[in-house]
Protein backbone atom coordinates (compact mmCIF):
# COMPACT_ATOMS: atom_id res chain seq x y z
CA UNK A 1 0.00 0.00 0.00
CA UNK A 2 1.81 3.10 -1.23
CA UNK A 3 0.54 6.68 -0.89
CA UNK A 4 1.92 10.09 -0.06
CA UNK A 5 0.14 10.51 3.28
CA UNK A 6 1.67 10.02 6.70
CA UNK A 7 -1.38 8.84 8.63
CA UNK A 8 -1.35 5.15 9.57
CA UNK A 9 -4.60 3.47 8.55
CA UNK A 10 -5.84 -0.02 9.23
CA UNK A 11 -5.98 -1.91 5.89
CA UNK A 12 -9.44 -3.27 6.72
CA UNK A 13 -12.85 -2.01 7.77
CA UNK A 14 -14.69 -3.08 10.90
CA UNK A 15 -17.67 -5.40 10.47
CA UNK A 16 -18.38 -6.59 14.02
CA UNK A 17 -17.71 -4.76 17.29
CA UNK A 18 -17.41 -5.84 20.91
CA UNK A 19 -17.98 -3.49 23.87
CA UNK A 20 -15.02 -2.74 26.14
CA UNK A 21 -14.91 -2.80 29.94
CA UNK A 22 -14.99 0.88 30.94
CA UNK A 23 -14.48 1.10 34.70
CA UNK A 24 -13.46 3.60 37.37
CA UNK A 25 -10.10 3.48 39.08
CA UNK A 26 -11.82 2.46 42.33
CA UNK A 27 -13.46 -0.48 40.53
CA UNK A 28 -10.13 -1.49 39.00
CA UNK A 29 -8.44 -1.46 42.40
CA UNK A 30 -11.10 -3.80 43.77
CA UNK A 31 -10.62 -6.07 40.75
CA UNK A 32 -6.82 -6.13 41.11
CA UNK A 33 -7.03 -6.91 44.84
CA UNK A 34 -9.44 -9.77 44.05
CA UNK A 35 -6.90 -11.02 41.48
CA UNK A 36 -4.19 -11.01 44.17
CA UNK A 37 -2.26 -8.33 42.25
CA UNK A 38 -1.62 -10.72 39.36
CA UNK A 39 -2.97 -9.38 36.03
CA UNK A 40 -3.32 -12.93 34.70
CA UNK A 41 -6.12 -13.44 37.22
CA UNK A 42 -8.19 -10.41 36.20
CA UNK A 43 -11.63 -10.92 34.67
CA UNK A 44 -12.07 -9.75 31.07
CA UNK A 45 -14.93 -7.34 31.81
CA UNK A 46 -12.64 -5.20 34.00
CA UNK A 47 -10.10 -4.61 31.18
CA UNK A 48 -10.32 -1.74 28.71
CA UNK A 49 -7.32 -2.48 26.45
CA UNK A 50 -5.88 -5.97 26.80
CA UNK A 51 -2.22 -6.19 25.81
CA UNK A 52 -1.43 -9.27 27.89
CA UNK A 53 -0.75 -11.40 24.81
CA UNK A 54 -1.18 -11.64 21.06
CA UNK A 55 -1.90 -15.37 21.40
CA UNK A 56 -5.37 -16.15 20.10
CA UNK A 57 -6.62 -12.65 20.88
CA UNK A 58 -6.73 -11.25 17.33
CA UNK A 59 -9.67 -10.67 15.01
CA UNK A 60 -10.42 -13.12 12.20
CA UNK A 61 -11.23 -11.90 8.71
CA UNK A 62 -14.47 -12.30 6.77
CA UNK A 63 -12.73 -14.98 4.70
CA UNK A 64 -11.84 -16.89 7.85
CA UNK A 65 -15.38 -16.70 9.21
CA UNK A 66 -16.64 -17.95 5.86
CA UNK A 67 -14.13 -20.81 6.02
CA UNK A 68 -15.58 -21.88 9.37
CA UNK A 69 -18.84 -22.74 7.63
CA UNK A 70 -17.22 -25.32 5.35
CA UNK A 71 -15.31 -27.05 8.13
CA UNK A 72 -15.51 -30.83 7.84
CA UNK A 73 -15.95 -32.44 11.25
CA UNK A 74 -15.16 -35.97 10.07
CA UNK A 75 -13.17 -37.60 12.89
CA UNK A 76 -10.57 -39.30 10.67
CA UNK A 77 -9.62 -38.10 7.21
CA UNK A 78 -11.29 -34.69 7.41
CA UNK A 79 -11.04 -32.77 4.13
CA UNK A 80 -10.35 -29.64 6.24
CA UNK A 81 -7.11 -31.24 7.41
CA UNK A 82 -5.99 -31.85 3.84
CA UNK A 83 -6.79 -28.23 2.94
CA UNK A 84 -4.59 -27.10 5.83
CA UNK A 85 -1.87 -29.59 4.89
CA UNK A 86 -1.73 -28.23 1.33
CA UNK A 87 -1.43 -24.65 2.56
CA UNK A 88 1.27 -25.46 5.12
CA UNK A 89 3.30 -27.39 2.55
CA UNK A 90 3.01 -24.53 0.05
CA UNK A 91 4.26 -21.99 2.59
CA UNK A 92 6.87 -24.05 4.43
CA UNK A 93 7.79 -27.02 2.24
CA UNK A 94 7.61 -29.36 5.22
CA UNK A 95 6.67 -32.98 4.53
CA UNK A 96 4.73 -33.92 7.68
CA UNK A 97 2.02 -31.58 8.98
CA UNK A 98 0.75 -32.45 12.46
CA UNK A 99 -1.93 -30.19 13.97
CA UNK A 100 -2.33 -29.63 17.71
CA UNK A 101 -4.60 -27.46 19.82
CA UNK A 102 -1.87 -24.87 20.47
CA UNK A 103 1.87 -24.29 20.44
CA UNK A 104 2.75 -25.67 23.85
CA UNK A 105 1.03 -28.95 22.92
CA UNK A 106 3.33 -29.15 19.88
CA UNK A 107 6.33 -28.47 22.11
CA UNK A 108 5.20 -31.09 24.62
CA UNK A 109 4.88 -33.76 21.95
CA UNK A 110 8.17 -32.84 20.27
CA UNK A 111 10.30 -32.81 23.42
CA UNK A 112 8.68 -35.95 24.80
CA UNK A 113 10.26 -37.67 21.79
CA UNK A 114 13.58 -35.79 21.50
CA UNK A 115 14.54 -35.64 25.20
CA UNK A 116 14.73 -39.36 25.83
CA UNK A 117 17.60 -39.63 28.33
CA UNK A 118 19.37 -37.53 30.97
CA UNK A 119 22.08 -35.01 30.15
CA UNK A 120 20.59 -33.48 26.99
CA UNK A 121 20.74 -29.76 26.23
CA UNK A 122 18.66 -27.68 23.81
CA UNK A 123 20.49 -24.50 22.74
CA UNK A 124 18.40 -21.58 21.48
CA UNK A 125 18.61 -17.87 20.90
CA UNK A 126 16.05 -17.67 23.74
CA UNK A 127 13.44 -20.13 24.91
CA UNK A 128 10.10 -18.60 25.79
CA UNK A 129 8.44 -19.72 29.01
CA UNK A 130 6.38 -22.66 27.70
CA UNK A 131 9.25 -23.95 25.54
CA UNK A 132 11.64 -23.82 28.49
CA UNK A 133 9.07 -25.50 30.73
CA UNK A 134 8.58 -28.38 28.30
CA UNK A 135 12.32 -28.91 27.80
CA UNK A 136 12.89 -28.96 31.53
CA UNK A 137 9.81 -31.11 32.21
CA UNK A 138 11.42 -33.96 30.27
CA UNK A 139 14.78 -33.49 32.00
CA UNK A 140 16.60 -31.40 29.41
CA UNK A 141 18.59 -28.21 29.85
CA UNK A 142 17.19 -25.15 28.06
CA UNK A 143 20.24 -23.05 27.15
CA UNK A 144 19.85 -19.45 25.94
CA UNK A 145 22.67 -18.15 23.74
CA UNK A 146 21.91 -14.51 22.96
CA UNK A 147 25.03 -12.31 22.73
CA UNK A 148 25.32 -9.90 25.69
CA UNK A 149 24.79 -6.83 23.49
CA UNK A 150 21.48 -8.29 22.27
CA UNK A 151 20.21 -8.41 25.84
CA UNK A 152 20.97 -4.74 26.44
CA UNK A 153 17.77 -2.76 25.77
CA UNK A 154 19.79 0.33 24.83
CA UNK A 155 21.63 -1.19 21.86
CA UNK A 156 19.80 -0.45 18.62
CA UNK A 157 20.67 -3.38 16.35
CA UNK A 158 18.51 -4.68 13.49
CA UNK A 159 18.64 -8.39 14.40
CA UNK A 160 18.84 -8.76 18.16
CA UNK A 161 17.26 -12.21 17.89
CA UNK A 162 20.42 -13.66 16.31
CA UNK A 163 22.08 -16.44 18.29
CA UNK A 164 25.70 -16.23 19.43
CA UNK A 165 27.36 -18.42 16.79
CA UNK A 166 30.64 -18.79 18.69
CA UNK A 167 28.92 -20.09 21.81
CA UNK A 168 26.63 -22.33 19.77
CA UNK A 169 29.63 -23.85 17.97
CA UNK A 170 31.27 -24.49 21.35
CA UNK A 171 28.20 -26.30 22.70
CA UNK A 172 27.92 -28.47 19.60
CA UNK A 173 31.65 -29.25 19.75
CA UNK A 174 31.92 -29.86 23.49
CA UNK A 175 28.72 -31.86 24.01
CA UNK A 176 28.60 -34.38 21.15
CA UNK A 177 25.56 -36.64 21.26
CA UNK A 178 23.92 -34.46 23.91
CA UNK A 179 22.14 -31.92 21.67
CA UNK A 180 18.89 -33.39 20.29
CA UNK A 181 18.17 -30.17 18.38
CA UNK A 182 18.94 -26.47 18.14
CA UNK A 183 15.90 -24.21 18.57
CA UNK A 184 15.57 -20.77 17.00
CA UNK A 185 12.64 -18.58 18.06
CA UNK A 186 11.49 -16.27 15.23
CA UNK A 187 10.88 -13.56 16.29
CA UNK A 188 12.61 -13.86 19.66
CA UNK A 189 9.77 -13.20 22.09
CA UNK A 190 11.70 -13.30 25.36
CA UNK A 191 14.37 -11.01 23.95
CA UNK A 192 11.93 -8.24 23.05
CA UNK A 193 10.22 -9.55 19.94
CA UNK A 194 13.47 -9.12 18.04
CA UNK A 195 13.99 -10.75 14.63
CA UNK A 196 16.52 -13.30 13.43
CA UNK A 197 18.39 -12.55 10.19
CA UNK A 198 18.59 -14.89 7.23
CA UNK A 199 22.37 -14.70 7.51
CA UNK A 200 22.22 -15.99 11.09
CA UNK A 201 19.82 -18.78 10.15
CA UNK A 202 22.14 -19.87 7.31
CA UNK A 203 25.09 -19.92 9.72
CA UNK A 204 23.16 -21.95 12.30
CA UNK A 205 22.09 -24.35 9.55
CA UNK A 206 25.73 -24.85 8.56
CA UNK A 207 26.76 -25.59 12.17
CA UNK A 208 23.88 -28.02 12.65
CA UNK A 209 24.73 -29.82 9.41
CA UNK A 210 28.39 -30.05 10.42
CA UNK A 211 27.50 -31.69 13.74
CA UNK A 212 24.53 -33.74 12.55
CA UNK A 213 22.00 -31.92 14.76
CA UNK A 214 18.48 -30.98 13.62
CA UNK A 215 17.57 -27.29 13.45
CA UNK A 216 14.03 -26.46 14.55
CA UNK A 217 12.14 -23.17 14.59
CA UNK A 218 9.63 -21.84 17.04
CA UNK A 219 7.72 -20.21 14.17
CA UNK A 220 4.83 -18.58 16.02
CA UNK A 221 5.70 -15.21 14.46
CA UNK A 222 7.28 -16.41 11.23
CA UNK A 223 5.59 -13.78 9.03
CA UNK A 224 6.66 -10.89 11.26
CA UNK A 225 10.24 -12.17 11.19
CA UNK A 226 10.10 -12.42 7.40
CA UNK A 227 8.88 -8.82 7.21
CA UNK A 228 11.81 -7.63 9.33
CA UNK A 229 14.20 -9.45 7.00
CA UNK A 230 12.61 -7.73 4.02
CA UNK A 231 12.92 -4.21 5.48
CA UNK A 232 16.17 -4.56 7.46
CA UNK A 233 18.48 -7.12 5.84
CA UNK A 234 20.68 -6.12 2.95
CA UNK A 235 19.63 -7.53 -0.39
CA UNK A 236 16.14 -8.61 0.70
CA UNK A 237 14.01 -5.53 -0.04
CA UNK A 238 12.83 -6.67 -3.48
CA UNK A 239 11.71 -10.10 -2.30
CA UNK A 240 8.21 -10.87 -1.08
CA UNK A 241 7.53 -11.78 2.53
CA UNK A 242 6.27 -15.15 1.34
CA UNK A 243 9.52 -15.87 -0.54
CA UNK A 244 11.56 -14.97 2.53
CA UNK A 245 9.39 -17.13 4.77
CA UNK A 246 9.84 -20.07 2.40
CA UNK A 247 13.63 -19.68 2.63
CA UNK A 248 13.48 -19.51 6.44
CA UNK A 249 11.59 -22.80 6.54
CA UNK A 250 13.92 -24.38 3.98
CA UNK A 251 16.79 -23.94 6.44
CA UNK A 252 15.16 -25.93 9.25
CA UNK A 253 14.31 -29.60 9.74
CA UNK A 254 10.99 -28.80 11.36
CA UNK A 255 9.12 -26.32 13.48
CA UNK A 256 6.59 -25.85 16.23
CA UNK A 257 4.04 -23.09 15.93
CA UNK A 258 1.44 -21.50 18.09
CA UNK A 259 -0.94 -20.69 15.25
CA UNK A 260 -2.68 -18.25 17.58
CA UNK A 261 -0.08 -15.66 16.52
CA UNK A 262 0.78 -15.54 12.80
CA UNK A 263 -1.88 -18.12 12.02
CA UNK A 264 -4.41 -15.39 12.87
CA UNK A 265 -6.74 -17.79 14.66
CA UNK A 266 -8.08 -18.03 18.20
CA UNK A 267 -6.94 -21.61 18.74
CA UNK A 268 -4.51 -23.98 17.04
CA UNK A 269 -0.93 -25.14 16.71
CA UNK A 270 1.35 -27.01 14.34
CA UNK A 271 4.23 -29.46 14.56
CA UNK A 272 5.86 -29.96 11.17
CA UNK A 273 8.95 -32.06 10.39
CA UNK A 274 10.71 -33.67 7.45
CA UNK A 275 11.99 -36.81 9.19
CA UNK A 276 9.68 -39.79 8.71
CA UNK A 277 10.62 -41.62 11.91
CA UNK A 278 10.32 -38.50 14.06
CA UNK A 279 6.92 -37.74 12.54
CA UNK A 280 5.70 -41.25 13.27
CA UNK A 281 6.73 -41.02 16.92
CA UNK A 282 5.16 -37.58 17.26
CA UNK A 283 1.87 -38.77 15.76
CA UNK A 284 1.82 -41.67 18.24
CA UNK A 285 2.20 -39.23 21.16
CA UNK A 286 -0.38 -36.91 19.60
CA UNK A 287 -3.01 -39.66 19.56
CA UNK A 288 -2.53 -40.09 23.32
CA UNK A 289 -3.11 -36.44 24.18
CA UNK A 290 -4.62 -34.46 21.28
CA UNK A 291 -6.63 -36.78 19.05
CA UNK A 292 -6.46 -38.39 15.64
CA UNK A 293 -3.65 -36.97 13.46
CA UNK A 294 -6.06 -35.38 10.97
CA UNK A 295 -7.63 -33.12 13.58
CA UNK A 296 -5.08 -32.92 16.41
CA UNK A 297 -7.41 -31.53 19.06
CA UNK A 298 -9.05 -29.00 16.71
CA UNK A 299 -12.47 -28.84 15.11
CA UNK A 300 -12.55 -29.03 11.33
CA UNK A 301 -13.71 -25.41 11.21
CA UNK A 302 -10.56 -24.39 13.12
CA UNK A 303 -8.41 -26.16 10.54
CA UNK A 304 -10.15 -24.26 7.72
CA UNK A 305 -9.74 -20.88 9.43
CA UNK A 306 -6.05 -21.59 10.05
CA UNK A 307 -5.46 -22.45 6.39
CA UNK A 308 -6.76 -18.98 5.47
CA UNK A 309 -4.97 -17.16 8.31
CA UNK A 310 -1.52 -18.51 7.47
CA UNK A 311 -1.81 -16.92 4.03
CA UNK A 312 -3.32 -13.65 5.28
CA UNK A 313 -0.41 -13.16 7.71
CA UNK A 314 1.91 -12.90 4.69
CA UNK A 315 -0.04 -9.99 3.19
CA UNK A 316 2.37 -7.08 2.96
CA UNK A 317 -0.21 -4.32 3.43
CA UNK A 318 -1.21 -6.00 6.70
CA UNK A 319 2.40 -6.38 7.83
CA UNK A 320 3.21 -2.75 6.96
CA UNK A 321 0.24 -1.48 9.00
CA UNK A 322 0.98 -3.71 11.99
CA UNK A 323 4.63 -2.72 12.22
CA UNK A 324 3.85 0.96 11.63
CA UNK A 325 1.38 0.97 14.53
CA UNK A 326 3.91 -0.53 16.91
CA UNK A 327 6.60 1.83 15.66
CA UNK A 328 4.22 4.76 16.20
CA UNK A 329 3.70 3.79 19.85
CA UNK A 330 7.43 3.25 20.33
CA UNK A 331 8.28 6.67 18.88
CA UNK A 332 5.71 8.46 21.04
CA UNK A 333 6.99 6.80 24.21
CA UNK A 334 10.59 7.41 23.20
CA UNK A 335 9.83 11.13 22.87
CA UNK A 336 8.53 11.02 26.44
CA UNK A 337 11.76 9.49 27.69
CA UNK A 338 10.28 6.11 28.62
CA UNK A 339 13.06 3.49 28.47
CA UNK A 340 12.31 0.56 26.18
CA UNK A 341 13.90 -2.37 24.40
CA UNK A 342 15.40 -0.94 21.22
CA UNK A 343 14.44 -1.23 18.42
CA UNK A 344 10.70 -2.02 18.67
CA UNK A 345 9.76 -5.65 18.14
CA UNK A 346 7.24 -7.01 15.69
CA UNK A 347 4.33 -7.76 17.99
CA UNK A 348 4.95 -5.62 21.06
CA UNK A 349 6.65 -2.69 22.71
CA UNK A 350 8.78 -3.76 25.68
CA UNK A 351 9.09 -1.11 28.42
CA UNK A 352 12.27 -1.35 30.50
CA UNK A 353 10.65 -1.41 33.93
CA UNK A 354 13.98 -1.83 35.70
CA UNK A 355 15.20 1.50 34.31
CA UNK A 356 11.87 3.30 34.73
CA UNK A 357 11.58 2.14 38.36
CA UNK A 358 15.20 1.96 39.57
CA UNK A 359 14.09 2.29 43.21
CA UNK A 360 12.41 -1.15 43.04
CA UNK A 361 14.97 -3.99 43.14
CA UNK A 362 14.43 -6.93 40.76
CA UNK A 363 13.39 -9.33 43.54
CA UNK A 364 10.51 -6.95 44.33
CA UNK A 365 9.27 -7.22 40.73
CA UNK A 366 9.38 -3.76 39.13
CA UNK A 367 7.78 -5.19 35.99
CA UNK A 368 4.76 -6.39 37.91
CA UNK A 369 4.56 -3.07 39.76
CA UNK A 370 4.47 -1.22 36.43
CA UNK A 371 1.94 -3.64 34.93
CA UNK A 372 -0.41 -3.14 37.86
CA UNK A 373 0.03 0.63 37.69
CA UNK A 374 -1.03 0.65 34.02
CA UNK A 375 -4.18 -1.26 34.88
CA UNK A 376 -5.05 1.01 37.79
CA UNK A 377 -4.39 4.17 35.78
CA UNK A 378 -6.28 3.31 32.62
CA UNK A 379 -7.59 -0.24 32.51
CA UNK A 380 -4.66 -1.39 30.35
CA UNK A 381 -3.37 -4.92 30.94
CA UNK A 382 0.21 -5.71 29.90
CA UNK A 383 2.44 -8.56 31.03
CA UNK A 384 5.61 -8.72 33.11
CA UNK A 385 8.57 -10.31 31.31
CA UNK A 386 11.17 -10.29 34.05
CA UNK A 387 11.85 -12.01 37.35
CA UNK A 388 8.26 -13.15 37.91
CA UNK A 389 8.23 -14.95 34.55
CA UNK A 390 11.88 -15.96 34.17
CA UNK A 391 13.45 -15.72 37.63
CA UNK A 392 13.79 -18.59 40.07
CA UNK A 393 12.88 -18.77 43.75
CA UNK A 394 15.96 -19.14 45.92
CA UNK A 395 16.06 -22.73 47.28
CA UNK A 396 17.34 -21.40 50.62
CA UNK A 397 14.46 -18.95 51.03
CA UNK A 398 16.38 -15.79 50.10
CA UNK A 399 15.50 -13.28 47.37
CA UNK A 400 14.72 -14.68 43.94
CA UNK A 401 17.43 -15.51 41.46
CA UNK A 402 16.59 -12.63 39.15
CA UNK A 403 16.09 -12.44 35.40
CA UNK A 404 18.74 -10.47 33.47
CA UNK A 405 16.28 -7.70 32.57
CA UNK A 406 12.94 -6.44 33.89
CA UNK A 407 10.52 -5.74 31.03
CA UNK A 408 6.81 -5.09 30.59
CA UNK A 409 5.47 -6.33 27.28
CA UNK A 410 2.62 -4.39 25.67
CA UNK A 411 1.50 -7.01 23.19
CA UNK A 412 -0.75 -6.04 20.29
CA UNK A 413 -3.49 -8.48 19.26
CA UNK A 414 -3.75 -8.64 15.49
CA UNK A 415 -6.38 -6.52 13.72
CA UNK A 416 -8.07 -5.73 17.03
CA UNK A 417 -7.35 -2.15 18.17
CA UNK A 418 -7.35 1.12 16.25
CA UNK A 419 -5.13 4.20 16.20
CA UNK A 420 -7.20 5.91 18.89
CA UNK A 421 -6.53 3.01 21.24
CA UNK A 422 -2.80 3.54 20.68
CA UNK A 423 -3.10 7.27 21.44
CA UNK A 424 -5.04 6.48 24.62
CA UNK A 425 -2.31 4.04 25.63
CA UNK A 426 0.28 6.82 25.27
CA UNK A 427 -1.73 8.97 27.68
CA UNK A 428 -1.95 6.15 30.24
CA UNK A 429 1.79 5.57 30.12
CA UNK A 430 2.42 9.29 30.51
CA UNK A 431 0.26 9.34 33.65
CA UNK A 432 2.12 6.35 35.13
CA UNK A 433 5.47 7.90 34.25
CA UNK A 434 4.57 11.05 36.20
CA UNK A 435 3.89 8.97 39.31
CA UNK A 436 6.72 6.45 38.83
CA UNK A 437 8.58 7.46 42.00
CA UNK A 438 5.55 6.58 44.13
CA UNK A 439 5.27 2.98 42.89
CA UNK A 440 6.32 0.18 45.21
CA UNK A 441 7.30 -3.44 44.71
CA UNK A 442 5.49 -6.63 45.64
CA UNK A 443 6.17 -9.90 47.38
CA UNK A 444 4.99 -13.43 46.58
CA UNK A 445 2.24 -14.86 48.75
CA UNK A 446 1.74 -18.13 46.89
CA UNK A 447 3.31 -19.66 43.76
CA UNK A 448 3.52 -22.86 41.72
CA UNK A 449 6.80 -24.58 40.90
CA UNK A 450 6.27 -24.27 37.12
CA UNK A 451 5.12 -21.21 35.14
CA UNK A 452 4.35 -19.30 38.31
CA UNK A 453 3.53 -16.08 36.44
CA UNK A 454 0.17 -17.53 35.38
CA UNK A 455 -1.20 -18.18 38.84
CA UNK A 456 0.95 -16.70 41.65
CA UNK A 457 -0.55 -14.46 44.34
CA UNK A 458 1.20 -11.24 45.37
CA UNK A 459 0.73 -8.37 47.77
CA UNK A 460 2.15 -4.83 47.60
CA UNK A 461 5.04 -3.82 49.85
CA UNK A 462 4.41 -0.70 51.90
Amino acid sequence: MEHQFRTIIEPFRIKVVEPLGITTQAERRVALEAAHWNPFLLHAETILIDLLTDSGTGAMSAAQWAALMIGDETYAGSRSFFALERTVREITGKKHVIPAHQGRASEHILFSVLINRPGLVVPANSHFDTTRANVEHFGGEALDLLPPEHQDPRTDLPFKGDIDLVRLAAVLRDRPGQVPCVMMTVTNNRGGGQPVSLANLHAVRALCTEHGVPLLLDAARYAENAWFIKVREQGQAQRTVREIAKEMFSLCDGFTMSAKKDGLVNIGGLLCVDDDALAEECRTRLILTEGFPTYGGLAGRDLEALAVGLVEALDEDYQAYRHASIRYLFDRLDQMGIPMMRPPGGHAVYVDAGSLLPHIPPHEYPGLALTNALFLAGGVRGVEVGTVMFGQPDPNGGPDICAPIELVRLTFPRRTYTQSHVDYLVEVLAAVQRDADSLRGLRVVKQNKVLRAFSAWFEPLT
